[in-house]
């Protein structure tokens, strides 16, 4: 019985603390530089190929041992590098997503278009197995987006992730005593029932969040009333059908983007193809998902990563759930 206690008790406390990991620090790295790797190509122009693989986050990604940077910075590291090489004539995301939280996605979405502004460059989207909600909101700038033929994309809408413990708590006898000032001060509390007028205070919030991004997406994207209502469903799409709508511009592989890409951009066919990482692969190429956070692959660190839902904390998100990683 005991044991059944602690299970329990352990469970809340995972919960309240939003799924924070422990985070020992047995060894201290400082990462190394960003170093550019040739994928491909001889001549003087460059492609930058940027994975975007997992959660969109601006929260380091914890596992029992280490902590990588967040996707966003991982990403904006790379965006802040390639600003400061004429030769790069556009960027290329190959992104793997089921999207994430509205301000890291918002967050992307803002450092993209500014560097778009900033340097003229071409913006290209590959989309692998998924590019949703959030991984589409940050698609948004893009010259053309491009799905491969088995994509899953769209889920535009906002999703509200707010565990609850109250029922739980009630069977084995624990309870919060909380005091406050204002009315609303603990508004969606796992500690309690959420209030019919509470749920309506949080559905606006929604109601803004979804707002803002069907906007976007009007905004991008030449749409049909038709496609419009569908997508407002936030319903997911196949590639066949996300090209329909309108979602997506094009269907084909990554090898096809990167042919697309050179054409945009108006450089030659054997224009390089480059990634910035932090380790050399041996026989790298485009498929590789190593993002800008890998190191060196001589450091054997134990680095156990955490289930990827774990990592998803209470609020608002651009998300398709379904697609969320529990291994």
């Amino acid at each position: 019985m005991k044991r059944h206690y602690f299970i329990i008790l352990t469970t809340i406390l995972v919960l309240i603390m939003g799924c924070a990991t422990p985070r020992i620090n047995i060894f201290s790295v400082t990462p190394d530089p960003l170093k550019e790797y040739t994928l491909e190509g001889t001549g003087a122009d460059k492609i930058l190929l940027i994975p975007i693989y997992g959660l969109i986050s601006d929260n380091p990604k914890k596992g029992l041992i280490t902590a990588t940077p967040s996707l966003v910075e991982q990403v904006v590291s790379q965006i802040n590098k390639a600003q400061k090489d004429k030769q790069i004539k556009a960027v290329l995301f190959k992104i793997n997503s089921p999207g994430g939280t509205i301000t890291a996605s918002d967050l992307l979405y803002h450092e993209i278009s500014a560097y778009k502004e900033k340097t003229g460059s071409k913006i290209v989207i590959s989309m692998m197995d998924l590019a949703t909600s959030g991984a589409y909101y940050m698609s948004l700038p893009a010259d053309i987006i491009m799905a491969h033929p088995t994509t899953i994309t769209g889920s535009v809408g906002v999703i509200s992730l707010q565990p609850k413990v109250k029922g739980l708590m009630d069977k084995i006898g624990l309870g919060v005593d909380v005091q406050k000032v204002g009315k609303y001060k603990d508004m969606a509390s796992p500690f309690r029932d959420t209030s019919e007028e509470e749920r309506k205070l949080l559905q606006k919030a929604m109601n803004d969040f979804g707002e803002r991004f069907m906007g976007l997406v009007k905004k991008h994207r030449q749409l049909t009333p038709q496609a419009i209502a569908e997508i407002s469903t936030a319903r997911v799409f196949l590639a066949d059908e996300a090209l329909q709508m309108g979602l997506i511009d094009k269907i084909g592989y990554i090898s096809d983007a990167v042919k697309e890409t050179k054409k945009i951009a108006k450089i030659s066919e054997d224009a390089k193809l480059i990634v910035y990482r932090r380790a050399e692969f041996p026989e790298d190429n485009y498929y590789n998902i190593a993002g800008a956070a890998s190191e060196n692959l001589n450091v054997s660190v134990i680095n156990i990563e955490l289930p990827e839902i774990l990592s998803a904390k209470a609020g608002f998100y651009y998300l398709w759930p379904g697609a969320v990683s529990t291994e």
